[in-house]
């Protein structure tokens, strides 16, 4: 019988036969793919075509927004501004603001209205000129005691914040060898150094702040004293213990409450500070700013906006505004701003910035920033239509001559022609001729001496489909002298230049338009082409298999033919 031990084998090519069968398969599958490669040339084109579309399609996009801004009649209405003397006002002018010239007499500022609260609202050091038992941690200065060194008269004094004020005094006169004493007066609140000598206070390697915390300061005499009395609040730590002359109180419940112009301000005395609850202020919807004098001791509230209105506040639960000595305070009227214009009566604004809510100039914005006369001149803003022209024009000309680009057809040094990849192409040549025409054609309908490009200097240059801006002082004199003209050409509602413009970017790159169909088309022919592939490469794969089964049959065939040869050669020799 014959083996089949080498059958595995079989598909090496010509294992039995001789014969290299599987180079044949490989050509005539070569042979049978050549399809594929036309095909995925083809394919490269169609997306080189379509790249070169999105391409087009971004640079009209572009185009089309600086078109929507020509088209857009607010533009034309723009107004610029100028003052006579910048440090008495600035001003800025809305699309349509009446042009002309405004003369401004500012007789009054714009102030906020405000209540300060009583002074003295920190309690003082010691109820008593005896201070042996006051320790410096516990003691009410508004900025906390520092342990470290000072000196007087060049003698350096250690102190710990355990130390009692006394027990500094002392210091200060040990060190001093007794020329220096120093003392506190409870009635004023305030600490005095006294010498026979000039005294000396400070210098640079001082650590500890007890010289500026008690307001001493050198004044080349022997005798000074605190620049104001010194017991003061504590914007950290709890609100029960801020040191004021009157403990702040949320009612023993946590919940104490406040109200200003109307809003409801809440606090814990317990756990929030002074400074927590004037942020709180500061931050709610009452419009004011709440802060804290550490010269004067004294609360203040401003309001946050300027005019002679009031402040209005009430503790609702707790003593607050009690205990910080601002109910009940009288309130610093804040000022109107006063002026007139172009000499006419007394006019009033509740802030420094004058609206045509109290002036009658529609649009007009004025910000007085000081007393004393002011002209302020509204005219078009024609920088600002010529700069949307030209960039029209810039945009234009770029989309052009990326239409030509694609479009073109280019001859080297040897006359050998390349052809653009849309050359031919009648969509593409068909964008260029469309804009040409619209961009150059006389607009109907319109009377005046503006009917087209050209009457504001914008003209073909002569050798391609882009523009130039030939004379610029014709723009310059239509956008001076006939702004309605200029205005028409691009806006009428029916015939406007910048309105067909837009109207034909809308058919070619708007949802539906006919450069985004052609793109669509072109992406399903590409993929149609990785579809047929596809089909054909599964029947290309079956042929292949086929042919190799069957000279894998064939070599099987040979090998059991050459194996009974041998057989017989052995029975039969």
């Amino acid at each position: 019988m014959a083996s089949t031990s080498g059958s595995t084998n079989l598909a090496i090519s010509g294992l039995a036969s001789g014969f290299d069968w599987q180079s044949l398969v490989t050509q005539l599958i070569q042979v049978e793919r050549a399809p594929e490669t036309r095909m995925r040339t083809e394919q490269s084109t169609i997306q080189q075509k379509n790249n070169a579309y999105s391409s087009i399609v971004t640079e009209l996009n572009v185009l089309s927004n600086d078109i929507d801004t020509l088209k857009d009649p607010t533009l034309f209405g723009s107004r610029t501004t100028s003052v006579s003397d910048s440090t008495k006002a600035t001003a800025q002018a809305a699309t349509g603001t009446a042009q002309g010239s405004y003369a401004f007499q500012i007789t009054q500022m714009a102030t906020a209205a405000s209540v300060q609260g009583g002074v003295d609202s920190g309690r003082q050091l010691s109820a008593t000129d005896d201070v042996s038992g006051l320790v410096l941690s516990n003691a009410g200065f508004v900025n906390g005691i520092q342990a470290g060194t000072f000196s007087v008269n060049g003698k350096s004094i250690t102190i710990s914040t355990s130390d009692t004020l006394q027990s500094v005094f002392d210091q200060i006169n040990s060190a001093t060898s007794g020329a220096v004493t120093g003392s506190y007066d409870a009635a004023t609140d305030t600490i005095s150094l006294n010498s026979a000598a000039p005294i000396t206070l400070g210098n640079t390697a001082d650590t500890s702040n007890f010289l500026q915390a008690a307001k001493l300061f050198n004044n080349g005499t022997g005798s000074v004293t605190s620049a104001s009395a010194l017991g003061g609040v504590k914007l950290g730590g709890s609100a029960a213990s801020a040191n004021l002359t009157t403990a702040i109180s949320d009612g023993g419940s946590g919940a104490g409450a406040f109200k200003i112009n109307g809003v409801q301000i809440n606090f814990n005395a317990s756990t929030d500070s002074v400074a927590d609850i004037l942020q709180r202020i500061n931050d709610s919807n009452a419009g004011v700013t709440a802060s804290y004098d550490t010269i004067n001791d004294q609360f203040q509230i401003t309001n946050k906006s300027t005019g002679d209105v009031g402040i209005s506040m009430e503790d609702v639960t707790g003593n607050f505004l009690a205990a910080t000595k601002l109910s009940g305070a009288a309130l610093q009227r804040g000022s109107n701003l006063q002026y007139s214009v172009n000499g006419g009566g007394t006019l009033t604004s509740l802030s420094n910035t004058i609206t045509g809510d109290s002036s009658g100039i529609t649009g007009l914005s004025v910000t007085a920033l000081a007393t004393g006369p002011v002209t302020v001149n509204v005219s078009s803003d024609t920088a600002k239509i010529k700069s949307a022209i030209t960039n029209f024009v810039s945009e234009y000309n770029r989309t052009q001559s990326l239409v030509d680009s694609q479009t073109a057809s280019t001859t080297d040094s040897t006359g050998k022609v390349t052809a653009g990849l849309l050359t031919g192409d009648p969509d593409a040549n068909n964008i260029a001729t469309t804009l040409r025409h619209l961009v150059t054609a006389t607009v109907s309908g319109l009377s005046g001496a503006v009917q087209n490009l050209d009457s504001l200097g914008i003209a073909s240059n002569g050798t391609d489909n882009t523009l130039a801006i030939s004379d610029s002082t014709k723009l310059d004199a239509a956008l001076a002298n006939n702004l309605n003209g200029v205005q028409d050409l691009f806006t009428n509602a029916t015939t406007g230049l910048a309105v067909g413009l837009r109207k034909y970017l809308d058919s070619a790159v708007g949802d539906n338009g006919s450069l985004i169909s052609h793109q669509t088309a072109l992406t399903k022919q590409s993929t149609d082409i990785d579809a047929n592939i596809a089909t054909m490469e599964r029947k290309i794969t079956a042929d292949q298999q086929t042919l190799t089964d069957s000279f894998v049959a064939m070599e099987t065939a040979q090998a059991q033919i050459t194996q009974q040869q041998q057989y017989l050669s052995k029975a039969f020799p």
